[in-house]
């Protein structure tokens, strides 16, 4: 019996200065074929696609600074090496789907339309997500695409953990707690599933730490509350992004005339965080370097994230009533063992010890023995999610996704 044709998905995550995009076979099971990834910078953009091991495959600059050119030049390498015949579906990472989407969509020109109205939600990530679609609808007119919402993990949460203190027509009318990073926590409580069996219906809090940093409370493997709200800014401090702030300091510089809307956005989403605090970098593995060597303004900015980090895994602890597992996953969860020994230093009370040697190797289980506490290190996989999603909608076979 011949083998079947090979399917493959391409997966899109779209965000405000990066593209990530990665190519997955799923027959017979979902395995990666290859990861790309596009970073812009004032002096252009620079795209690097590599295999499954990680090996380079192209590594080169885009003149242009534009997302459109860097996808025609990948797409056109994609068809000169026969990925692109093989494709069966795309699917797409989008930030936001307000109140009209909490779970995955086939894309038509009407949803288009619908998501299009977004925007204003997230005029960082959305239009870009748009515009990604777009660029496959013209390439590949027949190939389906399914969007995948990174709020809709959060659907569950209760009323109480959605709402603003405003009035009740402002929550009528949207204005309500989202969360965010939702394929992100998908993944986990899936992979949490798979390693803890029923204990993964426990009391667990997730944190998700990378430049865009989060966390979520979760019980019965359904979120209970996270810490981005209406917008990805509220919450932890991230690479650029204040985190939660005092809407009363953001009134007196707009009233004050010390700043226009604009500028504070500007100011609130790209130059503040670990970048705004240490006035140097935005990266977590250059603010441990300087720090290291003396620099006081980096260990500041390491300190409030984690202090800002501790205080969350308190309140969710409280919310949960308790508390049975602590995940830690994404770039910095996953490799800054430092930043882990920080953020747990002094929850002992809720049952919190770490093991210096396994935390130090990036083990799989960071706490000790004796800690009530199970503390894990899970490798996030949202391109991964995506590619369940599309298989789950366009209804492939389970077989195929597992």
């Amino acid at each position: 019996m011949a083998a079947p044709e090979p399917k493959r998905v391409v997966t899109m995550n779209t965000g405000s200065a990066t593209l990530k995009a990665a190519i997955y076979d799923i027959l017979p099971a979902a395995k990666l074929v290859l990861s790309i990834r596009v970073e812009n910078a004032r002096d252009g953009a620079r795209i690097r696609i590599s295999d499954s091991t990680g090996s380079s495959l192209f590594d080169q600059p885009s003149s242009v600074n534009d997302s459109h050119a860097s996808l025609e030049l990948i797409f056109h390498w994609l068809a000169d090496h026969g990925y692109v015949s093989g494709l069966a579906a795309a699917g797409h990472r989008l930030v936001h789907g307000g109140t009209l989407y909490t779970k995955p969509e086939r894309i038509t020109p009407a949803f288009l339309a619908d998501v299009e109205q977004l925007m204003p939600l997230d005029p960082d990530h959305l239009p870009e997500a748009i515009s990604g679609i777009q660029f496959i609808s013209q390439k590949l007119p027949e190939l389906p695409q399914v969007a995948c919402f990174d709020t809709a993990f959060h659907a569950s949460m209760p009323k109480v953990a959605q709402m603003y203190a405003l009035p009740r027509r402002l929550y009528e009318g949207g204005v309500r707690r989202f969360g965010f990073h939702g394929l992100s926590y998908e993944y986990i409580s899936q992979k949490l599933r798979k390693l803890e069996g029923q204990a993964a219906d426990g009391r667990v809090i997730i944190a998700h730490l990378g430049s865009g940093a989060s966390m979520m409370a979760m019980k019965g493997g359904a979120s209970v509350d996270t810490s981005m709200g209406f917008t990805p800014l509220e919450g932890l401090v991230m690479g650029t992004r204040c985190g939660d702030i005092d809407p009363g300091a953001v009134l007196y510089l707009l009233d004050q005339g010390k700043t226009s809307p604009q500028d504070l956005s500007t100011h609130l989403n790209k130059q503040s965080g670990l970048l705004g605090v240490s006035g140097a970098s935005a990266d977590m593995r250059d603010l441990l370097e300087m720090a290291a060597k003396g620099d006081a303004h980096a260990d500041e900015a390491i300190e409030l994230f984690c202090y800002r980090a501790r205080k969350y895994i308190g309140s969710y602890a409280a919310a949960l009533g308790g508390l049975d597992m602590l995940v830690f996953t994404a770039g910095i969860g996953e490799k800054a063992a430092a930043v882990r020994d920080r953020i747990c230093r002094g929850l002992d009370f809720l049952g919190i010890q770490i093991d210096a040697a396994r935390n130090q190797a990036n083990a799989d289980i960071i706490s000790s023995s004796a800690s009530r506490v199970k503390v894990r290190v899970i490798e996030t996989d949202e391109d991964l999610m995506i590619v369940q999603h599309v298989v789950s909608l366009l209804g492939w076979t389970n077989r195929e996704a597992s």
